[in-house]
């Protein structure tokens, strides 16, 4: 029996220093790295607003200016987050003042915000908004359990500020808000919401993401069933493996490439 004819040989596969994958960008100057940062919190705003996260005048991302660390940009109040520009962005101070910009900042919101990056000087990026999933776990007054790959980033990463005191106002309560969050990148607001940060807007975008997801996910399978946990140690190594910042910056790469393509005015 003879053996089928051999086809023609492939060709040799290319050398992997040729093939292209997005890293976070090195920058030469301030000015380029601010540029930077003002793009993707703009574009960051546009896709929490195409997922429904928007609620009236609720919910803002901020990022921490690359020059003076103790100011941070951040969303124009009551401007709807499908309509925010590079140009639209507001630059305010830790006492929430704005100093760049032509529009007002919510000061309930930022105080909570200003207080978490003075906390955490590692952090460039707060995203919190009023989603639904993420307001149902935390009427809930509950942590995300390790149920899927996906909810295992937040394994003992996370936190519960099991308090209510009403619309955050004053400095005091921002300050309990960080001082609940710790070294996390992720928080459960009881009665409230979600909270989430990165070392860059991207990751801070895609945590929240990713764990308003893990919400549906955790509230849809206990509605089904009763869900099964994931054992501690694959929880951990789990986490170990897709937790960190850098992962949630190439997670998020494929949501700016859709946003700065499909709308590309956001850049203006």
């Amino acid at each position: 029996m003879h053996g089928t004819p051999a086809g023609p040989t492939p060709p040799p596969p290319l050398p992997t220093d040729q093939l292209r994958f997005a890293m976070p960008p090195m920058h030469d100057s301030v000015e380029d790295e601010r540029r930077h940062r003002k793009e993707r919190l703009a574009g960051a705003l546009r896709i929490f607003g195409r997922m429904g996260f928007e609620d009236g005048v609720s919910g803002h991302i901020t990022a921490r200016d690359p020059e003076y660390s103790d100011c941070f940009w951040v969303n124009p109040f009551g401007m709807p987050f499908s309509h925010v520009t590079v140009g639209d962005l507001v630059l305010a101070n830790s006492e929430g003042q704005v100093i760049e910009g032509r529009y007002h900042v919510n000061q309930a919101a930022f105080t909570v915000h200003s207080q978490v990056h003075a906390a955490r000087p590692d952090v460039v990026a707060v995203a919190h908004c009023h989603s639904v999933h993420g307001r149902a776990l935390a009427a809930l007054g509950e942590l995300l359990d390790p149920i899927t790959q996906e909810s295992c980033a937040f394994y003992e990463d996370h936190a519960l500020y099991d308090a209510y005191s009403g619309v955050a106002v004053d400095a005091a309560e921002g300050r309990r808000i960080a001082a609940a969050l710790g070294s996390h990148k992720a928080l459960v607001l009881r009665n409230h919401g979600l909270l989430t940060v990165g070392d860059s807007v991207d990751a801070a975008a895609w945590w929240f993401l990713s764990m308003e997801r893990s919400c549906q996910v955790q509230l849809t399978a206990r509605a089904a069933g009763w869900p099964v946990l994931i054992d501690h140690r694959m929880a951990v190594a789990t986490r170990e493996q897709l937790g960190g910042d850098l992962v949630a910056w190439i997670n998020y790469q494929p949501m700016w490439q859709n946003i700065a393509r499909s709308e590309p005015d956001l850049l203006s």
